[in-house]
């Protein structure tokens, strides 16, 4: 008895279309906040970070984190959405381009997560915030409609200084997410209680940008599928997002994801969690604390290729919107299966740290998985520029910009 060859997916190396733009292949380099702006504004160095992950072969590549108002910062330096960003902005978009690669960014409000950095940890509801020690501040109406507003001004900028895809962060315990989490929001009114009216927000914000920005680029969302906390949002009420996010219409595609920068990021990484090395960043008593008690906060999950894959498989069953896989992909099989499996693209972020040349590697005949060892020690080095520390100085992108 013969048996039938499995179905072939896409060419993960042919361009392909993304909404209304076509980008050049289907890998997308993940959105990992760099840490290289200065002033919250674009810097030489953060143009030859995206240039050399375009260089390396992505056809999209995604600068991270933008907040869209000052309030929704979650660390320091991130990028904020204004008129004086343009410049530094278009530079970046121009680099990417140069070298045949689409330009993606990612808006967002950090909420709850921006605790920490002065910006009040604006939240659905009162909870406490343990990364600033102290609660965080419910959301009024008037909050709502500025920030969704800012967020239409954002994507404003954004297409107007040459961007093709617009990312809505509606993940990892951001403004967004912390409003879908039956957890986090113990709100009674239009915006909380029933799933309907706590994915109110992110509706709006998305259809707001649709709108803003037509046809101009492409608009998807990152979007959590699980929260990875009890009581946190699930795959039953996640997926039942997606089905409304598509019903109106306004996104190009999801890409998925899960965990919260606020309760538990390892939920995302997966890997060894880099207790140590996260401790060092804080001052006196506090880097001690962290080392006793960090582990509390950063959860050891074992690493598994494609870790994200059975839970994004619901959501193949569930939609026709494109979707994007992410989560511990470092072998080309893994790629290859998952567009045969349905997803319309692949995210990759820690392996491209490791190697942004990668995909052109690739795509050259080597095929060896990558050299990531998921350590995730990167996670500590956002702060100072995200690298991997494994990759000598000299060769990290960036290196040839050494004033940030």
């Amino acid at each position: 008895m013969t048996t039938s060859p499995e179905p072939a997916g896409p060419d993960p190396f042919a361009a392909a279309r993304l909404g209304p733009v076509t980008v050049p292949n289907r890998f997308v380099k993940a959105a990992t906040f760099e840490g290289m702006a200065r002033d919250n504004l674009v810097t030489d160095r953060l143009v030859d970070f995206h240039r050399a992950m375009a260089a390396g072969g992505v056809g999209t590549t995604t600068l991270a984190y933008c907040a869209v108002s000052w309030d929704g910062r979650g660390a320091p330096n991130e990028i904020v959405m204004r008129p004086e960003a343009a410049e530094g902005l278009g530079r970046l978009v121009d680099a990417v381009h140069d070298e045949g690669a689409a330009a993606s960014i990612q808006l967002g409000h950090a909420g709850p997560v921006g605790a920490a950095v002065g910006g009040g940890g604006l939240a659905p509801s009162r909870v406490f915030a343990a990364q600033g020690l102290r609660f965080t501040r419910p959301a009024g109406v008037d909050d709502l409609t500025r920030i969704i507003g800012d967020f239409r001004a954002a994507a404003r900028l954004a297409v107007d200084t040459g961007f093709d895809v617009i990312e809505l962060h509606f993940g990892h315990g951001y403004l967004v997410s912390a409003f879908l989490s039956p957890r986090l929001n113990r709100r009674d009114d239009q915006w909380g209680g029933s799933l309907e009216n706590r994915a109110r927000l992110a509706r709006r914000i998305a259809s707001e940008v649709r709108e803003e920005v037509g046809d101009r680029c492409a608009v998807i969302a990152k979007m959590n599928m699980a929260d990875g906390v009890p009581g946190g949002l699930w795959l039953d009420e996640s997926v039942e997002v997606a089905r409304l996010l598509e019903a109106d219409g306004a996104l190009d595609a999801l890409e998925l994801t899960g965990g919260s920068s606020f309760e538990n990021p390892m939920f995302l990484f997966r890997g060894d969690a880099p207790i140590r090395e996260m401790a060092e960043m804080f001052p006196g008593p506090l880097k001690w604390g962290f080392k006793l008690l960090g582990g509390r906060y950063l959860k050891t999950y074992p690493f598994e290729e494609a870790y994200f894959l059975p839970y994004a498989r619901q959501f193949r069953a569930a939609v026709d919107l494109p979707l994007i896989l992410l989560g511990g992909i470092t072998r080309l099989d893994t790629v290859t299966a998952a567009l045969a499996d349905g997803f319309d693209f692949v995210a990759m972020g820690r392996a491209l740290l490791r190697e942004p040349d990668l995909i052109g590697r690739w795509r050259r005949g080597d095929t060896h998985d990558s050299l990531c060892v998921h350590c995730n020690i990167c996670m500590p080095t956002i702060y100072r520029g995200t690298h991997c520390v494994l990759v000598p100085p000299d060769q990290r992108p960036g290196h040839r910009i050494h004033a940030v």
